[in-house]
């Protein structure tokens, strides 16, 4: 959590400052303690989003409290008739998309064009979500023995708890919401402390749609009521965004209680740049990958492992156009790079900075300072910054930065430079650029990751596919396509005798 944020909470509010709730039951409320913190424009920190309720264990138990009543009625609601109110909600989304899109650019630093995508997937998540209402598939098979039909199906997993990050304030919620609703679980969600009021729009949206009382809550605050929500006795899910450590402490917690959880955390993405690629569509995916959402992605194309033969020339290329980025307020049309979220996170990526330089001893090509004069003097703003002849086992070559920072790393063949992108500890997303085909299917099967993309930055997934990765960036589940159903549903395995007698499997032999 940030600092600066947890520094502003305070028992009044001022009549100028909008002030939002928490909504629990269908109501909007205030916190128990009466106690708000500050949202805050990460590009001018004197400009105050809104204010919002410091929650506390005592209101993530009234929310749970609420879900655990709301969620009988909510199962036995038809699922066709569930998607029918989340397809009213997408429509209520897609409404309000221009509102939505300012918004989430003031609260959170993305770009206009950035924040309205983030917007989209929520749209996009809640269309294609709501089509499962009339399928959640299960499926029958033969049975073993005679007279007997056998067939599974999918049931609810009960209560969940969701727990989102600053990055994707509208996207990351929808992925987790959505599929959970349509399943039959009533939910609880604890919004990135950053970005609150992105998260509210979409539970606005919630209640606008008709979603009964008490199937969707939201508690705002920081890591203490994300912890009270974790260790809920009543909560049978966890579907955790963020940070290895804080999963790993999740995941460490369910495991007690005997919890599903489900963990979407880290990346150090590389895109791989082979010697016949086309090197002007490479740094244009570069470009967007590394400083996309100023970095802050856990798809971020941290890692550029290029061939020698086009190093240089590659090299150039990029550095001149990193050169060129527009940094500002996002809400400028003329911006490319926004803000970071925080001074914390401004700190650590500067620190970053600091041990590439002075410790890992790359070679700073472009970038690397704070900008705190003039129009920056109020936000949370870094240079995009590259380094190059960045060697694999340096820090910046191996832990996530999650900011402006990019490294280019050479090799001389294929096998070396998967080697290089599979060398680290997460698996998220991975690209390779090239025009040959071959070494394409190649890399696709050869490279460990969630996601791989030819001749594309390593961006993030479409809704109908499943978004996750392997090693430390996740704990095996999936987000998106039907697979996040999987996550939200348990199955039920269901037998029908109608032999009129007792009929043992395995024991009781059938003549042929």
């Amino acid at each position: 959590m940030a600092q600066a944020k947890q520094a502003k909470i305070t028992k009044k509010t001022k009549t100028s400052t909008k002030t939002y709730h928490n909504f629990i039951g269908g109501e909007w409320v205030k916190s128990s303690t009466g106690e708000w913190f500050d949202n805050v424009n990460p590009a001018d920190t004197s400009d105050i989003v809104g204010r919002f309720p410091n929650s506390t264990a005592d209101d993530v138990n009234a929310a749970v409290s609420a879900a655990k009543n709301a969620a009988t009625k909510w199962r036995r609601t038809p699922a066709p008739k569930r998607a029918e109110l989340l397809f009213r909600l997408g429509e209520i989304l897609r409404a309000n998309k221009d509102r939505y899109t300012q918004e989430m650019t003031r609260e959170m630093g993305k770009v206009l064009k950035e924040a309205g995508g983030d917007v989209q997937e929520a749209i996009d998540c809640t269309y294609y979500t709501a089509g499962e209402g009339r399928r959640l598939h299960g499926f029958t098979t033969p049975a073993e023995m005679p007279n007997k039909f056998a067939m599974c199906v999918r049931q609810p997993v009960g209560l969940c708890g969701l727990i989102t990050p600053f990055n994707f304030p509208m996207a990351i919620p929808s992925w987790k919401l959505i599929p959970a609703l349509v399943c039959g679980n009533t939910v609880v969600i604890k919004s990135g402390e950053d970005v609150p009021l992105s998260a509210l729009n979409l539970v606005k949206a919630c209640e606008q749609a008709g979603i009964p009382k008490g199937v969707v809550n939201l508690v705002n605050g920081f890591g203490d009521a994300g912890a009270a929500l974790v260790d809920h006795q009543d909560v049978r899910l966890i579907s955790f965004t963020g940070s290895t450590d804080t999963g790993r402490k999740i995941a460490e917690a369910c495991a007690r209680d005997n919890k599903i959880v489900s963990l979407e955390m880290g990346g150090k993405n590389a895109i791989i740049v082979m010697d016949d690629a086309d090197i002007d569509n490479a740094v244009e995916g570069s470009l967007w990958g590394a400083f996309g959402t100023s970095g802050q992605r856990c798809t971020a194309s941290s890692r550029l492992v290029v061939h020698k033969k086009v190093y240089k020339k590659f090299v150039q290329k990029l550095v001149e156009r990193v050169k060129a980025l527009r940094v500002g307020n996002g809400l400028d049309p003329k911006t490319d790079v926004g803000p970071v979220i925080n001074e914390d996170a401004m700190q650590k990526i500067h620190g970053y900075i600091h041990i590439g330089k002075n410790i890992d001893r790359a070679t700073l090509a472009c970038g690397g300072n704070l900008l705190t004069k003039g129009d920056y003097a109020k936000g949370w703003f870094i240079e995009p910054t590259v380094f190059t002849d960045v060697k694999p086992g340096m820090r910046i070559g191996q832990e996530e930065i999650f900011g402006p920072v990019t490294s280019v790393i050479p090799f001389s063949t294929l096998d070396e430079a998967i080697e290089i992108v599979n060398g680290v500890k997460y698996g998220l997303s991975s690209a390779i650029y090239t025009q040959d085909v071959n070494k394409s299917f190649y890399a696709m099967q050869e490279l460990y990751t969630g996601i791989c993309y030819v001749n594309s930055a390593t961006i993030g997934a479409e809704v109908h596919l499943p978004f996750g990765g392997t090693k430390g960036t996740g704990n095996g589940h999936r987000e998106a396509g039907t697979q996040v159903l999987d996550i939200f549903s348990e199955w039920k395995a269901l037998y029908v005798d109608y032999s009129g007698k007792l009929q043992k499997a395995q024991i009781d032999a059938v003549e042929i």
